[in-house]
């Protein structure tokens, strides 16, 4: 690791400020030009340990970067992953107070609720299938506590500023039909995404890495030399099929998945 447990602690720290007062911090690849991607899971595992101790509750994690297109430009080959907290779930059809964030935008996703623990390190699709309880519509809220472009080089931020920052994760909507992970054939569950009633973007399951449950497999392999797994009961955001969404105040998002239902939330 590049940077010391001191910067860890104070790039989490102002991390955690940033949210709080909803005033973006510089890009720590801008900073630290030797961080790399353990340096920023170990900012975002101090960054919620900072919210624990706070009283927040872990409710399951989330996947990104899960497309060929996005890992390509941000010049990776693999997704990253976040934590998902009790305060970060909204309801279906609900509003989400956008004065609590910083620039949202929402993404339409396939969520896994586990029924059984999922441990790697050799966790497959089928042991993601088995384990899983139901998998359910969803959308995700992203925010950016850090900036997307920096103002002095003009640079936009790398993979390293996106995990640090919690993978981008700010919230997530649970609607539609849950559906057994074997009653239907994920890859083919798609979502027309609408803004204000106009259709903005639509997608398949598929676009995340050929099965959505192959993105959970890769996170519990990811996790597991950690000494972590998936627990029953947790939710998982897959991945996103689309690509995301810019929202402000008094907007509202709905996503139709067909025979699945839909899932909605407006930005109040």
């Amino acid at each position: 690791m590049a940077l010391s447990t001191e910067d860890i602690r104070a790039a989490a720290e102002r991390l955690d400020r940033a949210e709080k007062t909803r005033t973006q911090i510089r890009q720590l690849s801008q900073e630290f030009p030797a961080i790399s991607i353990e340096d920023s899971y170990a900012i975002q595992k101090a960054w919620i340990e900072i919210k624990l101790s706070g009283g927040r509750i872990i409710k399951g994690h989330k996947i990104g970067l899960t497309s060929k297109a996005m890992q390509s430009a941000l010049n990776i080959d693999e997704p990253d992953s976040g934590v998902l907290l009790d305060d970060m779930f909204f309801a279906d059809g609900g509003i989400v107070p956008t004065d609590r964030f910083i620039a949202t935008r929402i993404e339409a996703e396939l969520a896994f609720v586990m029924a059984k623990r999922l441990s790697g390190p050799d966790c497959t699709m089928f042991d993601v299938l088995n384990a899983t309880d139901f998998v359910v519509p969803a959308l995700e809220i992203l925010d950016t506590r850090i900036e997307r472009v920096d103002p002095k080089t003009k640079t936009t931020r790398k993979i390293f500023d996106t995990i640090a920052d919690n993978a981008a994760n700010a919230g997530i909507v649970l609607g539609g039909r849950p559906v057994r992970p074997l009653e239907a054939d994920l890859r083919w569950i798609g979502a027309l995404c609408f803004k204000n009633g106009q259709l903005e973007e639509t997608g398949l399951a598929a676009g995340v890495l050929n099965h959505p449950a192959t993105a959970v497999a890769w996170l519990a392999n990811k996790v597991a030399p950690h000494g972590l797994a998936l627990e029953p009961g947790q939710v998982v955001l897959a991945g996103s099929f689309i690509r995301p969404i810019e929202t402000r105040k008094g907007d509202t998002i709905q996503a139709d998945y067909g025979a699945y239902g839909s899932v909605s939330c407006h930005f109040g």
